[in-house]
């Protein structure tokens, strides 16, 4: 069975949509609210960030299945450097919910502005898209629909039982929104049960007003610790960018405070500059600290981390998953 990762329409903050950077006059539509900002600077990538164009079979192979079934991508509307190579594999990251995200963090490339109403055959055609494909893993993300009075929660549970109708036996990852001032409406999300509840963190709280402005750094982790007390069986997941103006120190301490709220997985990866609009590189971390961060985030005593310059929330998500498993079961195994 092949991986493709089925996304709800993203917002990096969910997906970590660290884009390649291209002119920014050839996506200003995009970005209404960063119209009239200043141009930031450019950082020449290193050779170790550089990925080549995708021209294989596999993936014009993917991308006429995507376009067949009518679908949005992530891949695509985030500018994700790793395309070529997830989809030469056949996998893919979808939109639902729409493309369109309510919200205007300085890093993310996908659309800003007012969204369409919900399609509510969206989940069925879902459903019916994975089975057909004959997926063993799907990862559903979504944009923030702060217009929505759920947050789009009952969107994510509708695909979620879609999904498990039409294809029992798909493993499910859903990258969620952080659900700000939607009383509650989590709740029903996480007592859909999927097998891994994502929510990236992204950055270090003191570049939360900068780089994450409608969101809040406390509520978002606050969110997966309540997965953890809900249901204890689900994996959590999260992720941060690096290269934006964060020290060490800041990320080990964002770490500690995902182990208290029981993350068991961990992704970091470089923020790649969208446009000349978005926030600022500040640096490029080099492949030796992100060796570093992994081995400091493996003996804090998370089941799973992917650290790395190309790591991204999906990247290899099926893999992980069953990775993420077998870790766990020699954990309880070396406790009993």
């Amino acid at each position: 069975m092949r991986n493709i990762y089925l996304a709800a329409g993203t917002h990096p903050a969910h997906l970590s949509c660290m884009a390649t950077l291209i002119d920014s006059t050839a996506r200003q539509h995009r970005h209404p609210e960063k119209r009239n900002r200043p141009d930031t600077p450019i950082l020449r990538k290193p050779d170790w960030i550089r990925v080549k164009a995708p021209t294989s079979r596999g993936y014009a192979e993917t991308r006429e299945i995507v376009k067949s079934k009518g679908l949005v991508t992530v891949c695509e509307e985030a500018g994700c450097p790793n395309i070529g190579e997830c989809w030469e594999q056949k996998h893919a990251t979808m939109m639902i919910m729409g493309e369109i995200c309510t919200r205007a963090c300085s890093f993310c490339n996908v659309s800003t502005g007012k969204p369409s109403p919900l399609d509510l055959d969206e989940p069925r055609r879902v459903g019916d898209a994975v089975a057909e494909m004959g997926l063993a893993h799907v990862v559903i993300t979504s944009v923030d629909r702060d217009d929505l009075e759920d947050g789009g929660a009952m969107h994510f549970v509708r695909t979620i039982e879609a999904i498990r109708s039409a294809a029992p036996k798909t493993t499910i990852e859903i990258l969620t929104p952080d659900f700000l001032r939607k009383d509650g409406w989590e709740a029903k999300v996480i007592d859909a049960r999927p097998d891994v509840f994502n929510h990236n963190l992204e950055t270090v709280p003191r570049l939360y007003l900068s780089i994450r402005p409608g969101a809040r750094y406390f509520h978002s982790l606050r969110l997966l610790e309540r997965v953890k007390e809900r249901d204890p069986s689900q994996f959590t997941k999260s992720g941060l960018m690096v290269g934006l103006g964060e020290t060490k120190e800041e990320v080990m301490q964002v770490m500690d405070d995902m182990r208290s709220a029981g993350i068991d997985f961990l992704t970091i990866g470089q923020y790649l500059q969208p446009t000349r609009k978005h926030a600022a590189i500040d640096r490029y971390v080099s492949p030796e600290e992100f060796a570093s961060y992994e081995e400091i985030a493996r003996s804090k005593g998370f089941l799973m981390v992917s650290a790395s310059p190309l790591t991204r929330s999906s990247y290899h998500a099926g893999d992980d998953f069953e990775q993420l498993r077998r870790a766990r079961e020699a954990s309880l195994a070396a406790a009993s």
